[in-house]
């Protein structure tokens, strides 16, 4: 496709990951909204939801132009209610511009009936003029009405413009709030993003476009539908407490519970993320009597139902945390359309979970806090029993005061927390541990092999192993899920992998060499060929055997 000249108040169409394009129209950007480095990108606001988006200009196509055959490939209710959107923005502005054409007439009738009535006149100007008065005096009469009706118009325009938008001085408005002016589908209330995936125009076979996909769609598709709850084995024992706010928000059968001296704090708190770790640990906090709204970014998990936006859970809850893949989904989850950001206001905390590098943390951390927000990164040490148990190891980094403040929730959640100091701090601290964990966890596969192919017994060398100076639950439970040929997930091996990855890049960073982590790194890597990624981390033995 050639390159499309765009400017800013174009209709476009905007496409990003593997969800289907959508209307949107090229806006300015709010003030403190910085311009992602790299390639050149428009800030989008979508039509017939709550948000808007950087588009790289290469995802972007003229919304007249491709209307057909966007219309053709997308069926879905959400993004005809986005078409009917934009058809209804450009009959309002059709209307405007009719009404300016047509009192512009009635200005210039005004006029010349006015010229021609104070021009100095002759004898013979004066009977024409006597003539013709009559007919003059009509016309102005039938303009004077047109006018006034003209006026009227406008005025009840300007009047519906100005209790929409806050109070300004009079004036012509701002640039950027004329052009952020949207008209939004009242039938559409919500956004759900997710991870982009590889941009492609066309949806492929196997890649069917849905008309109402549960993810939390990056930068596009709305949530209509009534919030729910999410897993069944964590609302067994629950109530569930919908609020004016339409936020699902969840608490103990129990909520005077506590576990020793825990003492659940008052705070609203949110929870984003239910994989493998995010449903222990809200679990967790549930048990010890916290209130918590809940949010996942995919269905595909037996029993769970979506509730509305990151956004909306910032919005309405004290402290939200968060527990997601990877630096790319932590991201997503953030900057994206009803992202966290969008709902950060002053005073609002976040506290990011995740397993990420340094630079996506402190990324995070200065748009949260740009926004008035507090912001705390707290990794967690540990396995899904782990986080069932309420047994995790906590690395907190940040801000010390939200420390504090989560204090009863990171004693529901686990054994031990530390603070680190600054933001950064906790995402290296955590990279290390896991980087000694992936190696270790490699070198067992290494020497259960070793044994199989020297005839030596594998059980014999687990006894001994658990006799002596390395033995340990993590040991003795790898070596059984590999005696047994039980490879269940209980910390993913594609996760393991990206860890070994992000602390190598840590040490290139500072030019400290990890030898060790490199080799276990291509042993993992190997593992993943073999398709062992959604596997137990202990699938690594796998790549020794085949």
């Amino acid at each position: 496709m050639a390159a499309v000249s765009l400017r800013l108040g174009d209709l476009v169409w905007g496409k990003l990951g593997r969800y289907p394009p959508w209307p949107g129209k090229i806006v300015n950007p709010p003030k403190d909204l910085k311009k992602p480095r790299g390639k050149k990108c428009f800030f989008v606001k979508f039509f017939g939801t709550e948000d808007h988006a950087w588009i790289k200009v290469e995802q972007l196509k003229p919304y007249h132009a491709h209307k057909e055959e966007m219309i053709k490939i997308n069926k879905g209710k959400r993004f005809q209610q986005a078409v009917d959107a934009v058809e209804e923005f450009l009959r309002r502005a059709k209307g405007k511009d009719q009404t300016s054409s047509h009192t512009s007439a009635d200005d210039k009738n005004r006029r010349n009936s006015s010229e021609e009535r104070s021009r100095p006149n002759s004898g013979d100007e004066k009977r024409k003029l006597s003539l013709s008065e009559g007919k003059v005096k009509k016309n102005m009469g039938e303009g004077k009405k047109r006018v006034t009706s003209g006026s009227t118009e406008r005025g009840s325009k300007c009047l519906k413009r100005a209790q929409e938008q806050s109070p300004r001085k009079r004036g012509r408005p701002p640039k950027d709030e004329k052009d952020l002016t949207i008209p939004e589908s009242s039938t559409v209330k919500g956004m759900m993003a997710g991870p982009m995936a590889a941009f492609k125009w066309q949806p492929t076979a196997s890649e069917p476009v849905k008309d109402a996909d549960p993810h939390f769609h990056h930068f596009l598709l709305s949530q209509t539908e009534k919030p729910a709850v999410c897993y069944q084995a964590i609302t067994k024992k629950l109530k569930i407490c919908e609020e004016e706010t339409g936020s699902t928000s969840i608490q103990a059968a129990d909520s005077t519970a506590v576990n020793g001296s825990i003492t659940p704090t008052d705070k609203k708190i949110g929870f984003l993320g239910l994989g493998l770790m995010g449903s222990g640990i809200v679990s967790n906090l549930l048990k010890m009597g916290h209130t918590v709204t809940v949010w996942n970014r995919t269905a595909e998990k037996e029993g769970a139902r979506l509730g509305r936006t990151p956004a909306e859970v910032v919005s309405t809850c004290d402290i939200t945390f968060a527990c997601v893949s990877d630096p790319k989904a932590a991201k997503d989850l953030v900057l994206g359309p009803s992202g966290v950001l969008q709902g950060i206001r002053p005073g609002k905390c976040y506290v990011d979970m995740s397993t990420v590098d340094a630079d996506t943390v402190t990324e995070l951390a200065q748009v949260i806090v740009s926004r008035g927000g507090r912001f705390l990164e707290a990794p967690v040490s540990g396995n899904q029993q782990l986080s069932n148990d309420g047994m995790l190891v906590i690395l907190a980094a940040g801000d010390r005061g939200l420390y504090e403040d989560c204090s009863s929730c990171f004693q529901a959640m686990g054994k031990t927390s530390f603070f680190l100091g600054e933001v950064g701090n906790a995402a290296k601290m955590m990279l290390i541990v896991n980087m000694v964990q992936g190696s270790f966890m490699a070198t067992i596969a290494e020497g259960l092999t070793l044994a199989q192919v020297t005839g030596q017994s594998q059980q014999t060398l687990l006894d001994i192993l658990n006799q002596g100076q390395l033995a340990s639950i993590f040991l003795d439970q790898k070596c059984q899920n590999i005696l047994q040929g039980n490879f269940k997930p209980d910390f993913y091996l594609k996760y393991i992998q990206k860890d070994l990855r992000l602390a190598i890049a840590l040490g290139d960073a500072v030019n400290h060499p990890t030898p060790m982590a490199a080799a276990a790194n291509e042993v993992y890597k190997r593992a993943k060929a073999l398709d062992q990624s959604d596997n137990d981390m202990s699938a690594v033995y796998r790549a020794y055997i085949h």
